[in-house]
């Protein structure tokens, strides 16, 4: 056997090793995506608006903005901060399949907000945009959701390639794209005074992963259970319930 064809043959046993599960595993994720889609398509964001708020809040992002995966609009993010903050004005302009490209738009208007919390990036992982123009648009996105709010707080979807959307060794892909999308938010927030939220976590370390029950029927969304994870979170890193108990506070004093 000739050099040159030994060397064909090693590539395609090479092509045959990386290509069937690739093929695999985007075979076995079909039926997920028409779930996924089918939720989408039922899903509308929470809308709360308020005629003398205690404070406002626009929210802008993708699908967990809207609060695709949750059992209805109240079991949200968006709705769970509506229980938890009934003076709380909430307008949510989130849209299914919205990148950080799409977000500038969102946040297009002049009426003034005491908050912004965007939910992006999960979009930007998956459809395998280029991640270094992603990081000029995550930049131009929070510069102007300074302009709307003082208090901005930037909460990607957490480490996507932990779903059970995806098998290795695509999930490895996605697992090193929101890696590196995540340090572009945390950057971007701390240039331009923002607030990031970590959602990321590596395997052995992230719910997500280790509860079934924290993930909607697609594999891909937050169920109603998780997104009372991320409301912890949301709690816990980034002063939310202070900064709303001193807006309340200072409404009452009014």
């Amino acid at each position: 056997m000739s050099s040159s064809v030994r060397l064909s043959a090693r590539k395609l046993l090479l092509w045959g090793a990386v290509a069937a599960p690739l093929l695999l595993a985007l075979g076995c994720t079909v039926g997920r995506m028409r779930e996924s889609a089918e939720m989408a398509r039922a899903s509308e964001p929470l809308q709360r608006p308020l005629r003398d708020p205690a404070a406002r809040l626009l929210i802008v992002g993708d699908s967990t903005a809207v609060g695709t995966g949750a059992s209805s609009p109240q079991a949200s993010l968006a709705g769970l901060l509506a229980r938890a903050y009934p003076g709380l004005h909430i307008e949510n302009r989130g849209r299914d399949g919205a990148t950080f490209a799409e977000l500038a738009q969102q946040l297009d208007g002049d009426a003034p907000f005491d908050m912004v919390l965007i939910q992006a990036g999960g979009n930007d992982v998956i459809r395998l945009r280029d991640l270094d123009r992603t990081a000029v648009e995550i930049d131009h996105v929070i510069r102007r959701a300074r302009e709307r709010a003082e208090f901005v707080v930037v909460m990607p979807a957490g480490n996507v390639g932990n779903a059970p959307f995806f098998f290795a060794p695509v999930s490895w892909v996605m697992t090193a794209r929101a890696r590196r999308l995540h340090a572009q938010v945390r950057a971007s927030a701390l240039r331009h005074g923002a607030v990031y939220v970590n959602l990321f976590k590596e395997k052995q370390n992230d719910p997500f992963a280790q509860h079934s029950e924290l993930n909607a029927r697609d594999g891909l969304h937050p169920s109603d259970q998780g997104y009372r994870v991320w409301l912890d979170a949301l709690s816990a890193q980034s002063g939310f319930e202070q900064r709303l108990a001193a807006l309340t506070a200072s409404s009452h004093d009014r």
